[in-house]
């Protein structure tokens, strides 16, 4: 990666002197420090995206110097060199947030190299991660992805990192999570993004008119066809098509479908003139594509044409955390809108709020606090105004407040026992990194029967 910069830290003169020259003639513009303090005095005029630091020197040691690096560049990628038999020093690195590590003295120069590009590549991949974070938290302030819960928190990174890289996504999760939103996301966070995000429900029409609508026809195509009109392929085109309950075609357009994936042109019904297209594709299901392909229903050919990266849009009851701080973001949006001054809940409501099951997710708790603000004639929302939120539709009939850390307990150990204490499998459930759900099982004192 010629014209990367590099900071290169060692108090050994000749070691310093070799490794500079070397990746200078490399191609790389390395500035050098013979210790800490004059690392962190250079470093702010270099902003290096890459450091090269020797664990053990006199004064600062090289822990200390990529803790305070870390501090003037979070996104910094550091390379610690530690003597042969001090493994363990560079353990305690990695695990202070270096990259990577190698032991001196450096002998393949080679290696080097490459763990120093691979270094700079990801200090881009993490600062291009944050900025499309930002992105998402500014665009989408209003949404089902709004949240702290860990299960929303990997949908939006995986948002952000999935966005600028023009692959097919797969958008999965239960009705009213919120899967139009995360395409509308990755959409807006895409190179695509000034060109038309495009949209249809594959369930909304039969067979017929479903082709209709995506190819499009030419007059005379069939009867009542009195007019040319373009399909939705074309109408995206430089933008992004999102096909909602992609699961509901028919296993004859999925064949047409695939066929445009694969070779990117179209013809309009009633037309022999093909159309080249330059596409992205989002599709999102609710139902499970793998039964469907056992049972002849999804072509599997498809689905791994789909299946590219996939975003899990988690339900209301694997983030209970998230319930009231949406509530609240429902409530001041549809009391701004309706001129409302409703501030907050009562107690009451926030026990029924949170008790409740939500079968209708994201979308279903809009639907009953919006009605709620319409209906209230309060200052304050009550558990009366929560239409629907009944002691037989609720998880418990408690009118104490329960702890959210015993609500995430229970969910996590029901998820565990579902999936047979399948690590992997209950964490991808969840929505969650498998060390995540580990950390939780030992903060839990939970054990396997």
């Amino acid at each position: 990666m010629s014209g990367t910069r590099l900071l290169v830290v060692d108090d050994e003169p000749d070691q310093r002197s070799l490794l500079a020259g070397y990746l200078a003639r490399r191609g790389f513009e390395v500035s050098a420090a013979s210790g800490g303090p004059e690392a962190l005095e250079l470093y702010p005029s270099i902003f290096a995206p890459v450091a090269l630091v020797d664990m053990k020197m006199p004064g600062m040691t090289g822990l200390e110097l990529l803790t305070r690096l870390r501090e003037l560049n979070p996104f910094l990628q550091v390379i610690v060199l530690t003597a042969f038999g001090s493994i363990e020093t560079a353990v305690a690195a990695m695990r202070a947030g270096a990259y990577d590590y190698l032991t001196k003295p450096v002998e393949d120069l080679e290696e080097l190299v490459v763990k120093i590009e691979k270094a700079a590549e990801q200090n881009k991949l993490v600062a291009e991660h944050q900025a499309m974070s930002r992105q998402l938290a500014e665009i989408f302030p209003d949404t089902g992805i709004l949240g702290e819960s860990p299960a929303i928190q990997q949908v939006r990174e995986t948002i952000a990192l999935v966005a600028p890289r023009d692959s097919t996504v797969l958008i999965t999760g239960a009705s009213g999570t919120g899967k139009e939103l995360a395409a509308r996301a990755v959409h807006a966070l895409s190179s695509r993004a000034e060109k038309s995000f495009v949209a249809i429900n594959c369930a909304a029409f039969p067979e017929t008119l479903l082709e209709a609508e995506l190819f499009g026809y030419e007059r005379g195509a069939f009867t009542g066809a009195d007019r040319t009109k373009q399909g939705r392929f074309e109408l995206a085109d430089g933008g992004t098509l999102f096909l909602d309950e992609i699961a509901e075609m028919p296993v004859t357009m999925q064949a047409k479908l695939l066929r445009v994936l694969e070779d990117h042109h179209i013809q309009r019904l009633g037309s022999v003139k093909s159309i080249k297209l330059d596409i992205r594709l989002v599709a999102a299901t609710n139902r499970d594509l793998k039964l469907l392909i056992s049972e002849k229903r999804f072509r599997e050919d498809l689905y791994y044409r789909l299946d590219v990266v996939r975003i899990q849009m988690p339900s209301l009851a694997e983030r209970p955390g998230d319930i009231i701080l949406l509530a609240k973001h429902f409530l001041d949006r549809h009391a701004r809108r309706l001129g409302r001054q409703i501030k907050s809940f009562d107690q009451n409501a926030i026990t029924a709020l949170t008790h409740y099951s939500w079968p209708g997710n994201v979308r279903e708790l809009e639907n009953v606090i919006e009605r709620a603000v319409v209906l209230s004639t309060a200052g304050v929302l009550t558990a009366d105004t929560l239409a629907g939120l009944n002691r037989e539709d609720s998880i418990g009939v408690s009118h104490d407040v329960v702890p959210l850390s015993d609500m995430e307990r229970t969910h996590i150990r029901k998820a565990l026992e579902q999936f047979n204490w399948n690590i992997g499998e209950t964490a991808e459930a969840l929505g969650i990194h498998r060390n995540t759900l580990r950390t939780k099982i030992s903060e839990y004192g939970l054990r396997k029967p």
